[in-house]
């Protein structure tokens, strides 16, 4: 498998979450201020802000600062973070269904 087994921890880690995934979704659709994030997931800001540095640990979310004022924190979905995911998914799909097709094979065998 092409993805490092530790990386994969920490994205299925980071999306365990129900929070954290519902702050995926959200910045699918663009940036946004992390209290805007904590408003919209229903979270105090220091929960939100715990969530939102598992996700940046994680690869899966960048911040950035406004010019106007570096307090603020934006949150985007960092780009290409989940091909990584993808990618083992796809190569573990093709692991079971070549097992479960060797299985059937076997027992075709067996019955005939």
């Amino acid at each position: 498998m092409s993805a490092a087994p530790a990386r994969i921890d920490d994205l299925l880690g980071a999306l365990a979450d129900p929070h954290r995934r519902r702050t995926v979704e959200l910045l699918r659709a663009g940036p946004k201020a992390a209290g805007e994030i904590a408003r919209e997931v229903g979270l105090a800001p220091p929960a939100m802000s715990r969530h939102l540095k598992t996700l940046r640990r994680s690869g899966l979310v960048e911040e950035s600062h406004p010019d106007f004022d570096a307090r603020v924190r934006v949150y985007s979905l960092r780009a290409g973070a989940m091909a990584e995911l993808r990618e083992w998914l796809e190569e573990t799909e093709r692991m079971w269904t070549d097992q479960l097709s060797a299985f059937r094979r076997h027992l075709e065998k067996d019955e005939a």
